[in-house]
């Protein structure tokens, strides 16, 4: 989806500034101590990799060839995260701003980041994504990209996402808004897409959302999230057509039992 988006958004020649609200670490390593445990990795990016390229939708082709470029030879060992992803689409005059508040993930963002030629493109700001884009919109060029993928550890980041998007609505309503989430056995994230809905509904806005279950919330026997999605305000107007043929591939690839499937609904 962040592809996609980036590619359609970069299309025309003004510049684009992208706003990560989580940053992370930006690259990962897959044959890391963290990533064996949780077999995430082995369950998701490596089976897609496993299957025949030519064969996949478009979006997934794409998505591949982004994480090989991380990569030398066959072999996956590391995984880019969203500012390394955004980072290697953007044109010369666009900028990505990239926010993360973990003094860890902070200094390992810094650290990744600083292997790849970015000079003033790449703004990477130790504070609070929630707060600190505030001040970037409306961006100068009065275009822009806004992921929000916090981790949701917090229960206050359901309420913080909302606040964040309904303000930065307001501070720029024709950007593009992207926000991930889990789809956990929680209040809190349930209602968090139909709010979402709600609000982009009564401002006027287009609005995609599409989601993904790759087993039941109630496998405890392996790792990894059971389910996530993302919900965009102000999306490409060509990322549906995109993302049909793709959702049942990874339905079918990445489905662990039969409680797998996936939504892709839109509207505005």
């Amino acid at each position: 989806v962040l592809i996609a988006t980036v590619q359609y958004l970069t299309q025309k020649e003004a510049a684009l500034t992208v706003l990560d609200t989580h940053g992370g670490a930006g690259l990962y390593r897959l044959d890391g101590d963290y990533a064996s445990k949780s077999g995430e990795a082995e369950e998701g990016v490596l089976r897609l990799a496993a299957a025949k390229e030519a064969e996949l939708a478009p979006v997934l082709q794409d998505y591949l060839q982004m994480v090989r470029r991380f990569n030398q030879g066959n072999a996956i060992r590391n995984y880019p995260g969203s500012p390394f992803i955004s980072q290697a689409l953007l044109r010369g005059h666009d900028r990505l701003k990239a926010f993360e508040l973990h003094p860890t993930d902070m200094r390992s963002l810094t650290g990744n980041m600083a292997q790849l030629e970015v000079r003033r493109q790449v703004a990477i700001l130790h504070e609070d994504g929630f707060e600190g884009v505030k001040k970037f919109l409306p961006p100068p060029s009065r275009r822009a990209l806004l992921l929000c993928d916090p981790s949701y550890e917090l229960k206050t980041d359901y309420g913080r996402v909302l606040d964040m998007v309904a303000d930065s609505l307001k501070r720029f309503p024709t950007g593009t808004y992207a926000v991930w989430y889990p789809i956990i056995p929680r209040p809190d994230a349930h209602d968090l897409p139909k709010r979402l809905k709600t609000m982009t509904t009564k401002a006027g806005k287009s609005w995609l959302h599409a989601t993904l279950t790759v087993k039941s919330n109630k496998t405890s026997e392996r790792g990894g999230l059971p389910a996530s999605g993302m919900f965009l305000i102000n999306p490409p107007f060509n990322l549906k057509d995109q993302l049909k043929p793709a959702m049942p591939q990874l339905v079918k690839l990445l489905g662990q039992d039969s409680n797998a499937g996936f939504t892709l609904e839109s509207g505005g």
